[in-house]
């Protein structure tokens, strides 16, 4: 048996007991990212070159997101089966919105949100930035930097545009910006020669989950196992990614992304396996992408508990569990 099949058969054990097996015509999904074609994507890239969802009979269409596409609004008017919420705050949104659509694996246990300064005496931590200008985007004014705020006494004064543009953190010496580790950071070292300093918002205990995989209620509905199917798939993919050859799905990556090089993916691959981004926390034992109750809970009540979401909301019908595989035998 090739080793990708291997992995496979880890991930879908739960669906040989109850005697599930794949459809004889693919059944056609499509899947929207959160954004472009990059290494933090990479394992639903690689789930599809290794054949993964082929081999469960899904036909995965990925498309790429970006900052004009809305996945949940594309999930509840059932233009999607499945897309990617970034953070924790999507599927709550989703709730308070009433869209039809739930999370149902969450494949970074850390979030991937990082702040960056130059080299600075009067910065050593988070809390140094307390009243300094930072550069946030929009969605970010919605999610960490309320976070940000609580935990650190941060105000909205302080915010200034973020346009994913890092001309105007390179030319001033005393900016502040948020970014993804995987990929800002990088990005300023190569344009500046100058390592910058990186904060990971989760080495602080920030709370959200990255990279989940909703799905839309009505693909939930008509077909629960196609939805397992999906998830085991991805997740495959995910460790084989990370720990195996990426080749296969970078090459993929870059088919969809030309802006992608070889050096940048080595570097996000990197890491990501550094961080551990995947396989921290409760992923530990259970496994990559799995979700808590536990965790969950605590998440709603930080963020209501600062106002963002009415203590009455829902929170628990912004995901389930029943989609996640079982969790892997403990290596003797």
């Amino acid at each position: 048996m090739s080793k990708h099949a291997l992995i496979l058969v880890w991930a879908l054990a739960g669906f040989v007991l109850a005697g599930w097996t794949a459809a004889a015509d693919p059944t056609k999904i499509r899947f929207v990212t959160d954004w472009k074609a990059q290494a933090p994507l990479g394992g639903f890239y690689q789930a599809k070159a290794l054949g993964l969802y082929a081999e469960q009979g899904l036909d995965v269409e990925i498309i790429q997101g970006g900052p004009s596409v809305n996945v949940p609004l594309l999930l509840g008017s059932n233009q999607v089966d499945f897309g990617i919420g970034s953070n924790s705050f999507i599927p709550l949104n989703i709730v308070e919105s009433g869209i039809p659509a739930t999370a149902v694996a969450a494949i970074f246990q850390k979030d991937p949100q990082v702040l960056i300064t130059h080299p600075r005496e009067d910065v050593r931590s988070i809390a140094d930035m307390q009243g300094k200008p930072i550069m946030i985007s929009d969605a970010g004014v919605g999610s960490h930097w309320i976070w940000l705020k609580a935990k650190f006494g941060f105000t909205d004064r302080q915010i200034r545009k973020y346009t994913y543009n890092l001309a105007p953190f390179l030319v001033d010496p005393s900016a502040i910006q948020q970014g993804y580790v995987t990929s800002e950071p990088y990005e300023i070292a190569k344009a500046s020669g100058v390592e910058p300093q990186v904060f990971l918002l989760a080495d602080e205990d920030y709370p959200s989950y990255g990279t989940l995989i909703l799905a839309s209620d009505a693909r939930i509905r008509s077909d629960p196992q196609q939805v397992r199917a999906f998830v085991a798939a991805s997740i495959a993919g995910w460790k084989d990614y990370l720990t195996g050859d990426p080749t296969p799905g970078n090459t993929l990556i870059k088919a969809d992304n030309p802006e992608m090089t070889d050096a940048v993916l080595r570097h996000a691959i990197a890491e990501m396996n550094r961080h551990r981004l995947a396989t921290a926390g409760d992923a530990e034992t259970a496994g990559i992408g799995v979700m808590t109750k536990v965790r969950w809970q605590a998440f709603f009540e930080t963020m209501s508990s600062d106002g963002l979401y009415p203590a009455s909301l829902d929170w628990r019908r912004a995901y389930s569990l029943d989609f996640l595989p079982p969790a892997p035998a403990p290596t003797p």
